[in-house]
């Protein structure tokens, strides 16, 4: 079985945006549906719906994000 870095889509209330992406990241994107879909069981009917987690994933394991955002809101909390 293949470790991932999303598991399930969590069904949340979206905030729509719009995005262009290269070709090939759209190809993966697809491809990377398909094999969640068998690594889950879950089908995923809109690859599209994978960016979300996917950026969530991201910004979660950045350590320099962490860092930064942990700053911003200590000085947010100072003002």
């Amino acid at each position: 079985m293949t470790k991932l870095k999303i598991g399930t889509i969590a069904d949340d209330k979206p905030v729509r945006i719009a995005i262009d992406l290269p070709a090939a990241v759209h190809r993966d994107l697809i491809s990377y549906a398909e094999i969640l879909s068998r690594e889950t069981g879950q089908k995923v009917s809109d690859p599209n719906k994978l960016i979300g987690p996917m950026v969530a994933r991201f910004m979660a394991t950045d350590r320099a994000f962490a860092k930064a955002r942990k700053r911003l809101h200590a000085k947010d909390d100072e003002g």
